[in-house]
């Protein structure tokens, strides 16, 4: 899981934003977003522009460098800081794995190319490397089983981390591998009714098609059925001979994607990624509930905080969802002028578990 982040002189973050997993407060509800002293569900607001996505990008980051998954135009564009003399942005992960912390930072000049990677694990350094100067102190290889490996010291062109786990023999226990399929299991997705993601697979498949592919239709089925949406749903052919899925009425059968509502095209999206959340390591949704009625996404929050074994943040307006019956105080943050800060923070006031959080956050409480 992700103890921390913090990235600086990216996209519109001139200065050091971070997020905290770690920071949680004592409450002795909704316990259940709290797992191995780490902050498990997150939810982010802001106003338009104010950083939300690209803070998810920033996340994200990692995946370009150290693992062969998708990824996503905005990810390459307008890279630095407009506004910032620097020449490079810098991130620094910390992750716990297996009880133990690994400390990943880098810099870059642009999405591909970077200039300084380091590594540490329980605070001890494992590597640094300047790629500018092509020197590196590899201090203690042997904390990720790769003492014997001859680094190119002078001839490397790709993160040193991938290097390590693609050339070291390392098992499928070990610490280095472990931390490689966390980042290569991240999934990041934009809730707009097209499938946007990052990490996770390579390319992409249609929903539909999937959901046929994969014998999952009775259980799509009774997914919208359970979300209030009711369809009586079969496979058909077209005159080309192709499957697709249609709705069933006295009548006729009409496509599903063409009747589908917008709000029930992004069910679709969210039922199609978590078919594959056992696998997922991290899970970033973006503008998660832009199509949802509000019982909706509070089912689908609720849905995700109380079954899912991994980390998730999503962003969103909906102020309705901040509410201590759904998460609690620590779990929502508040993004403001290159900020990023939980509820317990933006307030002196003891927050409580009958406070009603949404009407102290539209009564201007949270600065």
């Amino acid at each position: 899981m992700i103890k921390s982040f913090k990235v600086k002189n990216y996209k519109g973050f001139k200065e050091e934003i971070s997020l905290d997993f770690s920071d949680y407060k004592d409450y002795k509800y909704n316990t259940h977003v709290i797992r191995d002293g780490l902050i498990k569900t997150a939810v982010i607001y802001g106003r338009n522009a104010s950083g939300k996505s690209n803070f998810g990008l920033a996340l994200f980051d990692l995946t370009i460098h150290l693992v062969d998954k998708e990824q996503f135009q905005p990810q390459h564009v307008n890279y630095l800081n407009a506004d910032s003399d620097l020449d490079r942005a810098f991130f620094e992960y910390v992750m716990v794995i297996d009880g133990r912390e690994i400390k990943y930072a880098y810099q870059k000049t642009d999405s591909k190319t970077l200039l300084y990677e380091e590594l540490y694990m329980d605070s001890k350094k494992v590597f640094s490397y300047n790629f500018q100067r092509q020197k590196g102190d590899f201090a203690d290889m042997g904390l990720v089983d790769a003492v014997t490996l001859d680094i190119p010291n002078k001839e490397m062109h790709i993160s040193v981390v991938r290097f390590i786990a693609n050339n070291a023999n390392l098992g499928k226990q070990a610490i280095l591998r472990k931390f490689m399929d966390f980042v290569s299991n991240m999934l990041w997705y934009r809730s707009l009714g097209f499938n946007q993601f990052i990490g996770y697979t390579k390319g992409g498949e249609l929903l539909m098609e999937s959901i046929i592919k994969n014998g999952k239709l009775d259980d799509f089925q009774q997914y919208l059925k359970s979300m209030g949406i009711s369809f009586d749903l079969q496979i058909a052919t077209d005159p080309m001979g192709s499957r697709f899925i249609a709705a069933k009425f006295k009548q006729k059968l009409l496509p599903f994607l063409e009747i589908a509502s917008s709000g029930t095209l992004v069910l679709t999206l969210h039922y199609f990624w978590s078919q594959r959340f056992r696998d997922v390591s991290f899970l970033f949704v973006d503008e998660f509930d832009a199509f949802y009625h509000a019982d909706l996404a509070e089912r689908i929050l609720t849905h995700v905080a109380s079954k899912s074994h991994f980390q998730s943040i999503f962003t969103t307006h909906n102020t309705s969802l901040m509410s201590n019956q759904l998460l609690r105080p620590d779990c929502y943050f508040i993004m403001s002028e290159g900020k990023l800060n939980a509820l317990p923070d933006c307030t002196e006031r003891e927050l409580r578990e009958g406070h009603n959080l949404e009407k102290m956050f539209r009564n201007g409480e949270f600065i």
